[in-house]
């Protein structure tokens, strides 16, 4: 096991009924700027429950952010809290809305310039507003973690920063607000916490790390048993309970504690969607049996051990037989697993692999992940 240092300094209130809670976590006298994206909140009603629950605050709503949380998007609340002079966010959605709110926070303290340094030249967070959210999507483990993913429209980036000022303040995780959810959504929200495991669990290391093992293969397990689950059952309480509270462990540094890290199949999975507005979770559901089969040596052990912990497979073929368990896995939430499912090819691949070139990234835990390799990862999933 390797060395680290962690903190993290989240309150997580859960339960259903409990966005009522949100008056007491936020500091009297605040003036509350509410983020959220397309306006499901206020069909769903958490909308409601969340303005009854802030009711004698000053507040006040910025709508629109996208699914892919745009720069630009970012810069006009960015605004709105200069003229307000707001001192408290509070995010109401999905992780979408959370990165784009911790980016919100941050870049509304920035006085080095453009904000977007933060993402680019990865310019140092010096303060950020302070925050809480209600999050209404199992996903992402924005909740619980200070990291967050911004989509320049501009220029089609997609860059990922994250701060010890980023941290929510508490994340409200109410599961009978994901009821109301598309199956779509759901589905790769299951896919994203899913591969939010891998990148800290399937890498080169094998045995060195049980405990953090055992974690991240209880986190999957819960994912392959109900994920299928919260797609026949939409309202089915204690599935939904599960799959939040698994997404919100999947990424928030305790699996990540003392082992290595790939996070590859998220790096290419954002050019895909920075150029061609792929969901996040499609991407990934593309990319990681290409990384699994591309780098299947380097990796054997831990796919070997995925295969015989979690989908019971213990054969001579483990290896091959694991990679088709989690494509079939993907599938049976309703996410497809090539490029051609979403009308991409050859052109797409080359894209991406020029790219990432050009910035002469080398990704993986093992850091051998050229370009080169991205474009054999993504041929072989056209």
């Amino acid at each position: 096991m390797e060395n680290f240092s962690m903190v993290n300094p989240v309150k997580i209130i859960f339960g259903e009924g409990m966005i009522k809670e949100v008056a007491n976590e936020i500091p009297k006298g605040s003036k509350v700027l509410i983020t959220y994206g397309g306006g499901s909140i206020k069909k769903n009603g958490v909308y409601d429950q969340v303005v009854k629950a802030i009711d004698g605050f000053e507040w006040y709503e910025f709508s629109g952010i996208e699914p892919n949380p745009h720069y630009e998007t970012c810069m006009k609340a960015v605004a709105l809290i200069k003229e307000k002079s707001i001192d408290f966010l509070l995010a109401v959605g999905g992780g979408s809305v959370l990165d784009a709110t911790k980016f919100i926070a941050a870049a509304a303290c920035f006085e080095d310039g453009d904000p977007w340094l933060i993402l680019s030249k990865h310019a140092e967070v010096k303060k950020a507003l302070p925050f809480g959210d209600v999050i209404t999507l199992p996903a992402t483990g924005s909740e619980m973690n200070s990291g967050a993913v911004i989509t320049k429209a501009e220029t089609q980036e997609k860059l990922a920063f994250g701060s010890p000022f980023t941290f929510p303040k508490f994340s409200v995780l109410d599961p009978t607000t994901t009821y109301s959810m598309p199956p779509r959504q759901i589905g790769n929200g299951v896919v994203d916490a899913f591969v939010h495991v891998m990148e800290q669990y399937l890498t080169y290391n094998e045995g060195d790390s049980l405990l953090q093992d055992n974690m991240a293969e209880a986190i999957v397990k819960t994912l392959v048993a109900d994920g299928p689950k919260a797609l026949k059952t939409p309202e089915n309480y204690g599935v939904r309970a599960n799959l939040m509270w698994a997404s919100t462990w999947a990424l928030n540094g305790w699996i990540a504690a003392g082992v290595p890290e790939d996070w590859a199949t998220h790096m290419i999975g954002h050019e895909l969607t920075a150029f061609y507005g792929l969901d996040h979770g499609q991407t990934l559901a593309i990319v990681l049996p290409g990384v699994m089969t591309v780098l299947k040596e380097q990796k054997s052990k831990k796919i070997t051990r995925l295969g015989r912990e979690v989908f019971g497979i213990n054969d001579n073929d483990a290896t091959n037989r694991t990679i088709k368990a989690v494509e079939n896995f993907f599938e049976s939430v309703g996410v497809k697993t090539h490029l051609s499912d979403y009308g991409l090819g050859d052109e797409a691949i080359e894209k991406v692999v020029s790219r990432l070139s050009q910035r002469g990234w080398k990704l993986g835990e093992c850091e051998n992940i050229t370009a080169d390799v991205v474009r054999e990862i993504l041929t072989l999933r056209k």
